[in-house]
This record gives C-alpha cells, sequence and structure tokens, in this order.
C-alpha cells in the first residue's frame, strides 16, 4: 500500500497492482484524479473505491493493475465524514455547487433539539438518491436529468448511519462527525435534518477522514504522488495542474 508513511520505501509495481491512499482536492471529480494518476503511472487500469462529491475533500482509496479486483472490499468498509450543515439554505444539489436559496430558521431552535434531532437519523434510514447524483435511471445518470432541470422518480434505498455526532455549533452552522454504511449521501441527512427542523439545510463543507481503518492523515496529496512517481518528465507539469 503506498501512504505518505510507505512512500519513500516502495519499489511499487503498479501493473501488477496497488493500493494508493489519495487526499482528495476540493472541486476535483474522484474520476479527475483517477485520470492524474493513471498518466503518473503509465497504467491504464486504475480505479476508486467510492465516490467523493467534487467539492468534498479527504480519503479517496485507489486501486491499480490486479488490485482493483479488490476494489469492493474497500468499497464495503465503513466511512466516516467530518463537514458542516447550514440551516437556513437550500439548493437542488443540497450542496454549494447550484444556486442557493435562503429559508428562515425558527427563533426558538435551541442546541439541545438539534442535537436530539440528530440522533433520529441513527440506524437503518431511507434515503431517496439525490439528483444530482451518479445513479442511474433508464440507463441514463440523475446528473444528465438535473442538468436538464428534469426530476425522475427514484427508489429509496436503505442506509446505515452509525455515528452522528453533533461537534458544535454556531447557528446557522452545525459542525458534524458521522460514520455510515457504504452508499450513504450526506447531503441527504443535511437535507432531510433541515426539513426535520422546520427549515431547509444543505452541506457547506464535507471531508472524508476514514474508510474503515484507513486514515486521510496516511494519504498523499495528488501532487506528492505525481512528482514521487510519474514515469515522464515532460509530463510532470501538466499533471500538477
Amino acid at each position: 500500500m503506498i501512504t505518505k508513511k510507505t512512500m519513500n520505501q516502495a519499489h511499487p509495481d503498479f501493473q501488477s497492482g496497488e493500493v494508493i491512499l489519495i487526499d482528495k482536492p476540493a472541486f476535483w471529480s474522484s474520476f479527475k484524479v483517477v485520470h492524474k494518476v493513471r498518466q503518473a503511472i503509465g497504467v491504464k487500469k486504475v480505479g476508486h473505491a467510492g465516490t467523493l462529491d467534487p467539492f468534498a475533500t479527504g480519503l479517496l482509496i485507489l486501486c491499480t493493475g490486479n488490485k482493483t479486483k479488490e476494489i469492493t472490499k474497500y468499497q464495503d468498509l465503513k466511512k466516516t465524514y467530518t463537514g458542516v450543515i447550514t440551516l437556513g439554505k437550500y439548493s437542488d444539489s443540497m450542496d454549494t455547487e447550484t444556486e442557493i436559496n435562503e429559508y428562515p430558521i425558527a427563533e426558538d431552535l435551541t442546541e439541545e433539539k438539534i442535537i436530539n434531532t440528530a440522533k433520529n437519523f441513527i440506524g437503518e434510514i431511507e434515503q431517496i438518491p439525490p439528483m444530482y447524483s451518479a445513479v442511474k435511471k433508464a440507463g441514463k445518470s440523475l446528473y444528465a436529468y438535473a442538468r436538464k432541470g428534469k426530476t425522475v422518480e427514484r427508489e429509496p434505498r436503505k442506509v446505515t448511519v452509525y455515528k452522528f455526532d453533533v461537534d458544535k455549533i454556531q447557528l446557522p452552522e452545525i459542525h458534524f462527525t458521522i460514520e455510515c454504511s457504504k452508499g450513504t449521501y450526506i447531503r441527504v441527512i443535511a437535507d432531510d435534518l433541515g426539513k426535520a427542523l422546520g427549515t431547509r439545510a444543505m452541506l457547506t463543507s464535507l471531508r472524508r477522514i476514514s474508510i474503515g481503518d484507513y486514515s486521510v492523515e496516511d494519504a498523499l496529496q495528488v501532487n506528492e504522488f505525481v512528482e514521487k512517481f510519474y514515469l515522464k518528465l515532460n509530463i510532470k507539469t501538466e499533471l500538477l495542474n
């Protein structure tokens, strides 16, 4: 496994297969990270074990070569996120990627009510996938419909929230830590929490800090990985842009 701690001792065989921990930067798609790593190591077979939304940061596990057969193993692990839910705001994407609208917040909203309401989301819950997601409907991703202003019917999915800690409240912001199963949309939890509190809410910050026992603290920045492992000097500058 290629991590911040092992990269200087590593003699990787990316073609045969390696697992890489990357700290995804904000406003990069998960696919862009895969693309840059693929270019750097000169291996076509590279995949990630769990998408992060473009505005989110944090741990992305990449597998190369024959290790791509193990992607499901990593996808099935619990995920832990930190972030900020902002009350009184809403967007179609449930985050900062689309136009933001304002909603009133009840004047009598207390910290106790927020904490107790958050507890209702712990356990097995149902979520309707957001329109701004990669879920497929009739062979097309929901993103494709959403970008044309269309809404289509989606089936609810069961996910599990193992922990939902309210770390700090500075209204309208709620700082949180959530541990959950694969397939959980933190954006949907933010939206549903806002509705449960009598207003609307959206996700304004999100960072994945762990996948199973793997921590973002051990992950490489994309530029660190490229500088260490790129194969062709003349593509280095392009890879870092």
